[in-house]
């Protein structure tokens, strides 16, 4: 035995011949295995777990009485909140597997995401396919699709089963352990039409510290935050505030309503900018919303097509990110490049338009009374080497000050 522990979570009820099969495999790679029983039927006579579903559901905050309901769905969203906490109770977790429909993915997921980074996750789900982004959010999980459902043992998803396994024991007998970084982390928001920018920041910034580059893609900027809740990053440098525009116009790439919160209460540099939201973006042509059919588009790839904002938009914008900076209780900068916000929106570019760059800048500056915010006008386009510099030689002025 190698002395890590593998936890396997499912409903015993429903998966138990599969379970006990990656159960076999795991233990044979030397990992000590518990197993936890899921399930919500209030029926434990016959669970061989480890861990009976009755001992999970007593973690919730009302009690097991509040699990076993009767009905499924109630029954379901309970063990998810009691599993969690069973879970995080736990010190020995050197790697966590589950398998699931979409029930027992729904109940897992939550779970494995409440874990730190780095601890190895792997689900395997007949959900995996689709639309994964629920059930990872903004964790390290690794999801296998199952091939076929879960409903039995069979060539097909013995195999799938096996290399979960395998691959679990692969991350926990050879996790790598980072040393911590002797430089200061800061989390920069990055777009492929920014990205000139947030690299000649990078140049301006490292050695001395370390910039930890997030994709605004939605999940990116929420991840950014969540690092910022836990305290793991010690300022910001927020060039892309794309996200913001598909959340007000309904793209597939919205961090949601809470973008920028995280930073208002976390007493750190702040330093942001507007960096693409001249864009909305959605999928491939053939899905773009019939209410958009006479805008303006760029065909990023067959799967993005970039919609150009209007200066209706920019307004709203404009007026949304001010309503958020207003709420910041320490000192934050904003930078606006005036000649345009990405690389589309330059002159002679797809996107160009300083009609509607400029009503979000009058309605941002109209916006913001907070004394804490200021908010800096360059005469640059934000992938000038300038206007990096100047994001750069802001952070290091705000940083100096919040050090003092």
């Amino acid at each position: 035995m190698t002395g890590k522990t593998a936890y396997l979570a499912g409903t015993f009820d429903t998966k138990e011949e599969e379970l006990l099969f990656v159960r076999r495999l795991l233990e044979k790679q030397g990992l000590k295995v518990c197993t936890v029983d899921l399930g919500t039927s209030g029926n434990d006579n016959h669970s061989s777990a480890d861990i009976f579903a009755a001992e999970v559901a007593a973690f919730h905050p009302d009690g097991k009485d509040a699990v076993f309901t009767g009905d499924r769905g109630s029954s379901v969203a309970a063990m998810t909140i009691a599993f969690k906490e069973y879970l995080l109770s736990k010190n020995d977790v050197d790697g966590v597997i589950g398998i699931g429909g979409s029930g027992g993915t729904a109940l897992i997921s939550p779970a494995f995401q409440a874990l730190p980074l780095g601890i190895p996750k792997i689900i395997v789900s007949t959900m995996a396919s689709g639309n994964i982004a629920p059930y990872i959010g903004t964790s390290d999980i690794c999801m296998i699709y199952s091939i076929t459902d879960v409903s039995g043992l069979n060539p097909m998803l013995e195999q799938v089963l096996s290399n979960a396994a395998h691959a679990l024991a692969g991350m926990i007998k050879h996790r790598y352990l980072p040393k911590p970084s002797p430089q200061p982390l800061i989390g920069v928001t990055m777009f492929g039409v920014t990205t000139k920018c947030v690299e000649a920041v990078k140049t301006h910034l490292e050695p001395a510290y370390k910039c930890l580059v997030f994709h605004a893609t939605g999940t990116g900027g929420r991840t950014l935050e969540k690092l910022v809740e836990n305290k793991q990053v010690s300022g910001v440098i927020d060039v892309t505030t794309t996200e913001i525009a598909d959340y007000l116009m309904g793209g597939i790439l919205s961090a949601g309503e809470g973008r920028l919160d995280a930073f208002s209460d976390a007493n750190i540099p702040y330093v942001g900018s507007c960096g693409a939201i001249d864009m909305v973006n959605f999928g491939a042509r053939s899905s773009l919303p019939e209410k958009y059919a006479d805008r303006h588009f760029y065909e990023h790839n067959p799967q993005i097509t970039l919609m150009r904002t209007t200066a209706s938009e920019n307004e709203q914008m404009g007026k949304w990110i001010g309503k958020k900076l207003n709420r910041f209780k320490s000192k934050a900068i904003f930078l606006i490049p005036m000649k345009g916000f990405s690389a589309l929106d330059a002159e002679g570019g797809d996107f160009y338009n300083p009609d509607a760059d400029a009503a979000f800048i009058k309605a941002l500056e109209e916006t913001v009374t907070n004394p804490n915010v200021s908010i800096i006008k360059l005469p640059n386009h934000i992938n000038d080497e300038e206007f990096s510099a100047a994001i750069a030689a802001q952070y290091l002025e705000l940083n100096r000050e919040y050090n003092q």
